[in-house]
């Protein structure tokens, strides 16, 4: 049942299991993902162009981590609203091919599953595939986790 309410506006009982979203972009610039790696992944293939030719990538990638802080970005930029209380984590998190500059990565959500709590009737969970996709559809990043998101209504 598609809705006409933005996914940050939206509480639990809004999203239906099987709706996917396409929720913004990013463009890889090549001194962002420096300046990244050189603070949270100083491995050589992230962070010197000349040997990071050497590697089996053939010259500078991102760092998944950079990646991921990205996908979290346009996350809380385009899905999560004041309905939105956390996540339980993440069961799966990979990084399926390498980004590098100029990639232009945009952010895709489906919704796998959605479960009332059973302690906390007023909160819902949704699991969420959640995908950082470069151009020819081809990932470069896919987590599946949980949101906890609140309940408009709650029924015993």
């Amino acid at each position: 049942m598609p809705l006409d309410i933005p996914c940050n506006e939206r509480w639990y009982e809004d999203f239906s299991e099987g709706e996917s979203f396409l929720l913004g972009s990013v463009e890889m610039v090549e001194k962002e993902m420096l300046d990244f790696a050189n603070q949270f992944d100083p491995q050589r293939f992230h962070i010197d162009p000349e040997a990071a030719a050497k590697t089996l990538y053939g010259g500078l990638i991102a760092s998944g981590w950079h990646t991921g802080s990205l996908m979290m970005k346009l996350t809380a930029e385009g899905f999560l609203g004041e309905h939105s209380v956390g996540s339980t984590g993440l069961s799966e998190l990979s990084w399926p091919s390498a980004v590098r500059v100029g990639d232009i990565l945009r952010l895709k959500i489906e919704i796998l599953s959605k479960r009332v709590s059973g302690s906390r009737p007023n909160i819902g969970f949704i699991e969420l595939k959640t995908q950082m996709i470069k151009k020819n559809d081809e990932i470069a990043l896919q987590s599946i986790g949980t949101l906890l998101i609140e309940r408009k209504t709650v029924s015993d």
